[in-house]
Order: C-alpha cells, then sequence, then structure tokens
C-alpha cells in the first residue's frame, strides 16, 4: 500500500461575549485591547529611533496581534533575539468613556516598557512577569485618533536579573506576550490593587478569619477612590454567587467619599455548610463587589474566590483540616518557536495536562506566570507554590533590590486572592541571599497578606515558613534536624543527570552518561526513556521516605536554555507535550477511586524486534495479566516484587524469553474484574498519517487568537504507530490560521508536531503529508 495523506477540517465555535454593560446603566468597559497593534524589531541597536510621535507611518511594520513574541525562534533557541522592539496602536474612544478614569494595564512585557500615549510618556516599567497599570485619562482624546506606542527592551539587566542569557539555563523570550486591557471607569471606583500600591490592599482582598467545614467568615477588604470634584456617597454590596445562584449578599452603610480621598472599607460575609476547595474538590464562588449611588451601580468588580484554610502541624499540612500530600511538578511556560506568548487557551491547557498527569500541585519556576494560568489552577484543583523571579543571582545593589521587594508586593497583590496559592517564593531561586535581605522577604509577604494565612518558602533553610529544599543539589538532601515544614522542589533531574545524588551510582559504573540521565529526548529510544522512568520512580519514592508533605518533580515540559545548544529534556511530556512513558506512571500514581483518579493501565513498551524483553507496565489496578499472542504470561500483583516501595502503585515488571512478533495485551483487574485493557502490536511499514489536534477550547473570543499543536501519527496499513519512524511530514493549513515555525517536520518517535496559530475563523484545514 502507498503512502496516505490525511486532511483534517477542524470545526471551531466561537462564543462572542460584550466586555460591556447595558447601555443604559455602563459601569465599566474591560476591553481586551489584543487586536490591531503594530510592530518593529530594531536590528540596529545603535539608532535611538522616536517611534513614540504621532506621525509615524507604520505600513511597513509587521501587523500583529497579542500575546506577541518579539522574533520567532528555531525549536532550539542557542542565540535567543535581544535588544530594542516597538509595538504601536491607533484606536478612538467611544462617547460612553467620556469624563471615566480610562487605564490601560499590560499582564506582561518583557523586559523594560517605556509607554507613550499620544506621544505622553507615562511609564518605564522594569521587570517582563508581573503586571503594570497606565492612567492615560489626562491625555485621551475623544475627538480624534489615539495612539499607543511602547518600546520594549528584553537584554539583560542587572536590576530585574536574573544573570545574563548566556549562562542562564532557561529563555526569557521577548514581546508584549500577555494580554492587555483597555479599562474605563467612573470617578468613583474601585482601584487596580497595582496600581493602588497599598500594603494589604488595593482592589479588592478576600481572606478567611474562620473555616470548617459547617461555618466559613469571609473577609472582603474593597479599595475605593473618588476623583471627582465633589464628595460621593455610596454603599458597597458583596454578594456571593455559587453556579449563578446567590448564596448570600450584604449591603454596607452609607459611605462618603470627599473629593480626591480614598479608603478602604471591610465587609464580611458569613456562609453556613462551605464548598471549601481542595485538590479534590476545587469547588470556586464568585464574589460580585457594587459600589452602588442612588440605586445605580456605578463600579463593580468580579472576584472568583475559592474558601479553603491551610494549617501545618509539625512538617505535616493539613488542608481543610485533612492531611495531606502533594504529588507535584514544576512548570515553565515556553512554547516552541513563540516562547512565553502563550494564548489563554495555550495555558489552560497545560495545567489541565499536568493535572491529567496525576499531580495535585505546581511549582511555578521560577517566576510569576500568568493569569489564565493560576485561573485554570483554581479551577482545576492544583495547589501552586507562587514565585518571584530569581535563578543564581544575587546583587548588593540597592535599586536591584527593592526591585525584588516591589515585585515580591506585586506578585501577593496580583494573586492574593487565587484559591490555589499555597505558599509565597518570595525566595530568589539558587542564589544565596543574606539573612537580613530574606529577613525583609518574609516581612513584605506577611505585611501583604496578614493572618495565619500567609506561608513563605524558599531554598535557604533560614527565615522561611517552609523550605524547599532542591534534593537534585545535593548529596543528602534531607537534614534530620530540620523541624520546619519541607518540600522536595526539585527532583529526578539533575542528581541522574550529573551523577551526584543518584541513589543506585554503584549499579551505574558501566553506564554512559545519556544512558543513567533523565533527559531523555523522545527519540532517545526505549531503554532510555525506561532508564528516565526508572529514576522518576527511584527518587520519588525515596523523597515519601522523608517528612516532605510535597515534592515536584524536575520538569513536567521539555523547554529550551539559554547558554545551550540543545533542549532541557527532562519533562515527562516534549516541548510539543506529548507523552513520554513516565507521564504514565505518575497517572498511576492517582488512585482510580479518587475525585480525579480513573484506572490507568499503560504497556511502556512498543514490541518491536528491538524493544526491551522485560515489559513495564504502569497501573493503579490490583492486579495486571499480560498475553503475548493471546497467551497468558502471568498475573501480578503490584507489590509482588516490589514490598520496599511507598509508591502508591508500583509498576508492574514481566519478563519475556524472547522476542515474538505479534500482540502484546495487558488486562488490569479491580475486585477481581477486568476493567481496562492495552495493547501493542508490532507495527508494519510506515504507510499512513494520522492526525490529532490539540485544541481543547476554552471561552475563545472574537478578540483572541489561539495556538495550538498538531500531531501527525505515522502508522502501518492496520493504523499501529511505527514508533521508530523519522519520516519527514509536510504540513499545510489553509483559512484564517498559519503554521507558526516548521512546516517540513521530521517524526520523532514516529509522531511529528507542528505548532498552528488561529484567529477569529469558522473552519481551518489541516493537511499532512509524507514529504520525500
Amino acid at each position: 500500500m502507498s503512502k496516505q495523506n490525511i486532511l483534517v477540517i477542524i470545526c471551531i465555535s466561537f462564543l462572542f461575549l460584550s466586555c460591556k454593560e447595558n447601555k443604559t446603566s455602563v459601569v465599566v468597559d474591560k476591553i481586551k485591547f489584543n487586536n490591531n497593534w503594530a510592530f518593529k524589531r530594531i536590528e540596529n541597536q545603535n539608532v535611538d529611533s522616536l517611534f513614540f510621535e504621532k506621525k509615524i507611518d507604520t505600513k511597513n511594520w509587521d501587523a500583529v496581534q497579542l500575546p506577541h513574541t518579539t522574533k520567532v525562534e528555531p525549536k532550539i533557541v542557542n542565540n535567543q533575539w535581544q535588544g530594542i522592539s516597538w509595538y504601536r496602536k491607533n484606536f478612538k474612544l467611544t462617547n460612553e468613556m467620556k469624563n471615566k478614569k480610562l487605564f490601560f494595564k499590560f499582564e506582561g512585557a518583557m523586559n523594560i516598557a517605556e509607554v507613550w500615549v499620544n506621544e505622553k510618556k507615562l511609564i518605564k516599567h522594569q521587570g517582563g512577569y508581573l503586571p503594570f497599570v497606565i492612567d492615560f485619562t489626562e491625555v485621551a482624546d475623544f475627538e480624534n485618533e489615539n495612539t499607543i506606542a511602547v518600546k520594549l527592551n528584553n537584554e539583560d539587566n542587572p536590576v530585574t536579573g536574573p544573570k545574563p542569557l548566556k549562562t542562564l539555563d532557561f529563555n526569557t523570550y521577548g514581546g508584549i506576550y500577555r494580554n492587555v486591557w483597555l479599562i474605563a471607569k467612573n470617578s468613583l471606583h474601585i482601584t487596580d490593587p497595582i496600581y493602588a500600591n497599598k500594603k494589604a490592599s488595593g482592589g479588592i482582598f478576600v481572606s478567611y478569619p474562620e473555616v470548617s467545614e459547617e461555618l466559613a467568615k469571609i473577609k472582603i477588604q474593597t479599595h475605593v477612590k473618588n476623583e471627582d470634584l465633589s464628595k460621593n456617597s455610596f454603599i458597597i454590596k458583596n454578594t456571593l454567587l455559587k453556579n449563578d445562584v446567590e448564596v448570600i449578599s450584604f449591603e454596607s452603610k452609607e459611605q462618603i467619599l470627599n473629593s480626591n480621598q480614598e479608603q478602604e472599607f471591610v465587609n464580611n460575609l458569613t456562609i453556613d455548610n462551605p464548598e471549601l476547595w481542595s485538590p479534590n474538590s476545587p469547588s470556586l464562588y464568585l464574589l460580585k463587589t457594587e459600589i452602588i449611588q442612588d440605586g445605580k451601580t456605578v463600579d463593580k468588580e468580579i472576584t472568583r474566590i475559592g474558601i479553603k484554610t491551610v494549617k501545618f502541624i509539625d512538617q505535616d499540612l493539613y488542608l481543610n483540616g485533612k492531611k495531606t500530600f502533594l504529588r507535584g511538578v514544576n512548570r515553565h511556560q515556553e512554547y516552541p518557536y513563540i516562547g512565553y506568548a502563550l494564548s489563554d487557551n495555550a495555558n489552560y491547557r497545560d495545567a489541565k495536562k499536568i493535572k491529567e498527569a496525576g499531580f495535585d500541585y505546581v511549582r511555578l519556576s521560577h517566576y510569576p506566570q500568568s493569569n489564565s494560568f493560576m485561573d485554570a489552577c483554581d479551577e482545576l484543583g492544583l495547589v501552586t507554590i507562587d514565585a518571584i523571579l530569581g535563578w543564581q543571582y544575587f546583587s548588593k545593589d540597592k535599586e536591584f533590590q527593592e526591585h525584588v521587594f516591589q515585585a515580591s508586593k506585586n506578585l501577593i497583590r496580583r494573586d492574593r486572592n487565587h484559591a490555589s496559592v499555597l505558599a509565597w517564593e518570595v525566595s530568589l531561586n539558587e542564589s544565596w541571599m543574606p539573612e537580613s535581605f530574606i529577613d525583609k522577604l518574609t516581612q513584605i509577604a506577611h505585611e501583604e497578606y496578614p493572618g495565619d494565612q500567609c506561608f513563605t518558602a524558599g531554598w535557604q533553610s533560614y527565615g522561611y515558613d517552609i523550605y524547599l529544599q532542591a534534593r537534585q543539589h545535593r548529596l543528602q538532601h534531607y537534614d534530620s534536624t530540620l523541624t520546619k515544614p519541607y518540600n522536595v522542589s526539585e527532583y529526578g533531574d539533575w542528581e541522574y543527570y550529573a551523577m551526584n545524588a543518584g541513589l543506585n551510582q554503584d549499579d551505574w559504573s558501566g553506564l554512559l552518561q545519556e544512558e543513567r540521565s533523565s533527559r531523555q529526548l523522545r527519540s532517545a529510544g526505549e531503554k532510555a526513556l525506561l532508564q528516565q522512568a526508572k529514576n522518576i520512580q527511584e527518587a520519588h519514592n525515596d523523597n515519601l521516605k522523608t517528612p516532605a508533605f510535597a515534592d515536584g518533580y524536575w520538569v513536567m515540559y521539555d523547554y529550551n536554555r539559554g547558554y545551550s545548544n540543545d533542549l532541557e529534556a527532562s519533562g515527562i511530556m516534549d516541548i510539543f507535550r506529548v507523552p513520554k512513558p513516565s507521564y504514565y506512571f505518575y497517572q498511576s500514581q492517582r488512585n482510580y477511586n479518587d475525585a480525579f483518579g480513573k484506572p490507568i493501565l499503560y504497556i511502556a513498551n512498543n514490541w518491536q524486534e528491538n524493544s526491551p524483553l522485560e515489559v513495564t507496565i504502569f497501573s493503579n489496578c490490583d492486579e495486571v495479566e499480560l498475553f503475548l499472542n493471546g497467551k497468558s504470561l502471568g498475573r501480578q500483583k503490584p507489590d509482588s516484587n516490589r514490598v520496599s516501595d511507598k509508591l502508591n502503585h508500583p509498576p508492574f515488571t514481566f519478563s519475556i524469553e524472547k522476542f515474538e512478533k505479534g500482540t502484546l495485551e495487558a488486562k488490569g483487574y479491580i475486585d477481581n474484574k477486568i476493567i481496562i485493557a492495552d495493547k501493542r502490536e508490532t507495527p508494519g511499514k510506515a504507510s499512513t498519517i494520522k492526525i490529532k489536534v490539540d485544541d481543547d477550547y476554552q471561552n475563545l473570543k472574537n478578540e483572541d487568537t489561539d495556538v495550538f499543536f498538531v500531531h501527525a501519527y505515522v502508522t502501518d496499513d492496520n493504523g499501529i504507530l511505527v514508533a521508530d519512524s523519522t519520516d519527514k511530514i509536510l504540513f499545510k493549513v489553509d483559512g484564517k490560521a498559519e503554521i507558526i515555525g516548521e512546516e517540513s517536520v521530521i517524526a520523532e518517535a514516529g509522531i511529528a508536531s507542528i505548532l498552528v496559530k488561529t484567529s477569529d475563523i469558522k473552519n481551518v484545514k489541516i493537511e499532512a503529508n509524507f514529504h520525500n
């Protein structure tokens, strides 16, 4: 049979939602400001440009939509672009926005951002990972077109850190790579917590003085500013909603603010039998906060919250009164080609994959990650440790230290209402910090989040509430004299990559580095990928023998390193989010009867002539039986030969004397009944392509773009994956969509992947051909 080509048509339905209130009662416009930007990368860095001037002609600039990266990089980024780039946009303001306060909010722009509106410079912001807000009310023009111009510099910076890209172990990329919002508010309004810059205040701050399964007390702090010319009286109304149904509401007494006065107001709600947030039950409420004048709402904020309580008893974590262990992973926010410029949907998909892999916790390494990722963690039940930027860089310079202090404040102000946050990593990762500096950071955190629900975390044992111990960087990873809560923040990668902390080094004396490493590309072969899985099992099992309340494997996804000409390949999924066998190991560690659990059975073997004869099976079933061409090779319980393991579900292993072409089939038993099966068949010659589109859409609106992966599986005539195929696949996309990066891709372990970007389309056609 000749090789076939496959055509896939994706039908994408869009949900068009208005950002505005009914015109009869305009409260606030919050408009996503991502469309119709012009972009120019400055290749001659010695030219001082004046691209903020309104007269600038941008017809030769690139037309772009946010999120956007300054340069589409190759799959392996060894020389990431750094320098000056410009973004410009012309826009008109509606009559409804007259006499309102006007703001731009940037969720993230790398790294130094200078912004002009109508030729007036309004800000120079340092730092690429946290938001900044601009008030442009005074320069707004309602008669003519307005212009916003943004100058970005993503060169190495000693004030923001981290250390220079040429020695950095990850990339920082560039661009306005997160959303931008245009916000119009009445003169009497709820402030933005970043713009207000108030300690433990600004905007809406929700905390929980008392929480149990029987009762929850909710404290709601609302910071209001009156920029009217006269004093204003008003009431604050808080309404708690669950599934769009009102649970409880409260109206304050009449409040008064004089002209140009601002004040924080506190309301309290008490609810019976609250639905508490946890990884097994990520229950969320909507809190509507309204400023009401003369019976009309003049401002409104919607805050999604989750009610929970955290307590440490000795070194054990108690979440909502229940002792809890968190199995977790670290995540870099990078995609191939576009760096950090992920869509909201792409961030959601990343979080969903982490949850589906069997994790309940993710450490946000090593910087603040996007609002949409945080939202997804809240929704999916992923506990987070939320971090400021830091990696092997500390400076005695006062400006650097003040920047770190402000970043710590802004991190907490941005994320304090997220149910998923367990602790604040106000620590410079792998950067030795003096004790006075740590004291200041921990002081800031507890001042910004008062009460007993604030926990700080750091990689040094001094000062922090939680010790983040990266075992892979130490020969002795656990100190028995340690008494504070302990989290194995990183494990399983470097300790096997560099042989400085692997547990069975004597057994590996004959192994080459690439054979013992956890850094294994999907194309490295079955033996190498099983070595990665073995390393993970060994290290994770050892973590469970310590008092750690959580551990985090390094890392979820393969990623680029600024200084290196190869991928860091310790991910349990590759950079295109295709699973490696280790992914299924973690899946099998979740009990099948957990809230997010299901029966798992995965044969970690391709059953080709060069496949291992010791067959590893990852499963959370009670028993597994393996068959070869219909003949049973035995039925095992998981602990039959692994009695020393503390893993929830140790892998099953079956030894086969010799290779026999045909079918391996495994059956999983629960309560002595076959519940699930998996099989591998020896493939024939590559002849066909099957396409899988990773486009799990969430909340796609007409002002959004999305980026998603398309995977071409090389199969034989019977649809069996040819796992050693290195065929070149040529992709073609028709419709309002484009391929970002390579169109002609060599298959890795039988799968070729591309990245597709779409915008406001009904149908996309994707074609994959064998490319000889």
